[in-house]
């Protein structure tokens, strides 16, 4: 099928494709919307403008936790949702298990997640959400603890599928082995930063996540807003990088290394005529094992700007080439093997 969307910028026509996360009957288109901006530096009217925009491109995954701007995120997609879209044409992703601030910075105990789910389900003005994820590993709670209250969400009806973000891939091989061992509702997707600059996944989260059918949810693919090139000659005042909120997030990647992958894609894009951030969303949505790939944008206009790489093809001699400009350090042992 094809859209056309027209919130922003004139009527523009391109296909949204639908995938399986996972092994799991659940289809989620291969662009996502991400909200972590919402309630910070997206107000509600931007919100609903990319709401409406991302909907009549035929996009139906959205991203969001319950920390994102300390849960306004979450409040503003709820207070969106039941005007703009029906309920059951999207399909809701929220995470928790991560508290900023606190002493204990991952809580995943069966207790917190409970309740931080069910704030989320206030939050989000709905009585449960289609992908429950745990946010980053914990230590200090024993995994099968964890789990449980990953199958508790879903045999109570709060959660229809869950899965896990920000785990190593030794993380996500045993957790995913304990549920399946148990006999337990399955995990069907690993949410993991994934981009040209951030290719360490691919040593063993993704395979971890292929041999147990887990699909790949890429956040930041754009590398945290360097890999649209806007950083090439300064940081421009308008930017994430100088930001309050984003601007150690944005650092790390502001080196020559990364500088170098920018000006490989930069070329690429030049050479298809072509934005450089629809060169690297397209190279980050066809790997191997990735489900959808998590859009991340302050206004509408730029939303429609990433959505644009769904048209995009990359030809094999420029994904060859990429592939090799930002080929990750290939240590012990994967690299003798």
């Amino acid at each position: 099928m094809w859209y056309v969307v027209r919130s922003v910028g004139g009527p523009i026509l391109w296909h949204m494709q639908q995938r399986p996360l996972g092994r799991s009957g659940l289809a989620v288109s291969r662009l996502a919307l991400g909200t972590m901006t919402w309630g910070r530096d997206t107000d509600t009217d931007d919100a609903a403008e990319q709401l409406k925009t991302f909907a009549d491109a035929g996009g139906t995954l959205i991203d969001t936790a319950d920390v994102y701007a300390d849960g306004d995120a979450e409040a503003v997609l709820g207070s969106l949702l039941h005007r703009l879209l029906p309920r059951d044409e999207v399909v809701i992703a929220t995470k928790a298990g991560l508290r900023p601030g606190h002493r204990r910075r991952r809580d995943a105990s069966r207790g917190h997640l409970l309740r931080a789910l069910d704030a989320s389900l206030a939050r989000l003005d709905t009585d449960h959400v289609d992908l429950w994820q745990v946010h980053g590993f914990d230590p200090d709670t024993p995994l099968e603890e964890t789990l449980s209250a990953l199958d508790f969400a879903v045999t109570s009806g709060r959660a229809r599928y869950v899965g896990v973000s920000n785990y190593s891939g030794w993380q996500t091989a045993r957790a995913a082995t304990m549920q399946a061992c148990a006999g337990r509702t399955p995990l069907i997707s690993s949410q993991v930063e994934y981009s040209l600059v951030e290719r360490e996944i691919e040593r063993e989260v993704v395979p971890a996540c292929a041999d147990l059918g887990l699909g790949v949810l890429a956040w930041s693919p754009l590398g945290r807003g360097v890999l649209t090139g806007k950083y090439r000659y300064g940081v421009p005042a308008d930017s994430r990088a100088a930001s309050a909120h984003f601007e150690r997030f944005t650092a790390p990647y502001l080196d020559a290394r990364c500088g170098g992958i920018v000006e490989a894609v930069s070329t690429a894009a030049d050479g298809l005529s072509a934005a450089p951030l629809a060169v690297a969303l397209a190279w980050v949505r066809d790997r191997p094992g990735v489900s959808s790939v998590i859009l991340g944008a302050r206004t509408a206009a730029q939303l429609v700007g990433s959505l644009a790489s769904e048209r995009l093809d990359l030809p094999e001699e420029i994904r060859v080439a990429l592939d090799d400009v930002s080929l990750p350090y290939g240590g012990y042992p994967e690299r003798d093997l």
